[in-house]
């Protein structure tokens, strides 16, 4: 059964010092996006793959829901052209407000930030917070060492087998947007297993 899936948070990096492949990727996924009436929901950056993402979803006519805290927003570092701009106090509540709206996370390559995004969405959907699909976007093999990690963490068992579940890897945007409608939605009796 194929999911539905209408609205996608998409976490990426706002730096302009990249390799432009990243950046073209970035723009596919948002051109795909768009093109495919899913709603981009990201942090409403104005520059690096955040912007591309948003810029190319709203070229394809598709909709993108921007999330950023005041003090962004005072420093001038909020996308001015989104289809919708919200307004939060605080980081911990952009990160809550970005999940709530989406149906599904694609991550594309990024820094501390976007790593840190990541990581706290898949603990949630460990323990049963966020029962969608959670895709990383692999472009140049970026995210390999953390899935080499996320393995070791298995099999020294500070994680179980199960939670290999927990993501899916795409190696295109286009393989990226096939899995938001063909992963698995994850069990919300999931807790049971959080407990290793």
């Amino acid at each position: 059964m194929m999911n539905q899936i209408k609205s996608v948070c998409v976490y990426s990096a706002s730096s302009t010092k990249i390799d432009p492949l990243y950046v073209e990727e970035a723009r596919e996924l948002g051109r795909l996006l768009g093109s495919h009436g899913i709603r981009v929901v990201n942090g409403a950056g104005k520059m690096g793959l955040m912007a591309a993402v948003s810029d190319a979803a709203l070229a394809a006519g598709g909709q993108v829901t921007g999330v950023i805290p005041r003090f962004m927003v005072e420093q001038d570092w909020h996308h001015r052209g989104l289809t919708e701009l919200i307004e939060v106090e605080t980081m911990h509540e952009r990160k809550k407000l970005m999940a709530d709206l989406s149906e599904a996370v694609i991550a594309l390559p990024g820094g501390c930030g976007t790593l840190e995004e990541l990581l706290e969405v898949i603990t949630w959907k460990q323990l049963g917070l966020y029962l969608h699909p959670i895709i990383l976007l692999n472009t140049k093999g970026y995210y390999d060492p953390l899935l080499e990690l996320f393995h070791r963490a298995i099999e020294e068992h500070f994680m179980g087998e199960r939670h290999r579940e927990l993501w899916s890897v795409a190696r295109t945007p286009a393989e990226a947007v096939e899995l938001l409608h063909t992963a698995p939605v994850w069990d919300g009796s999931v807790r049971k297993f959080a407990e290793i």
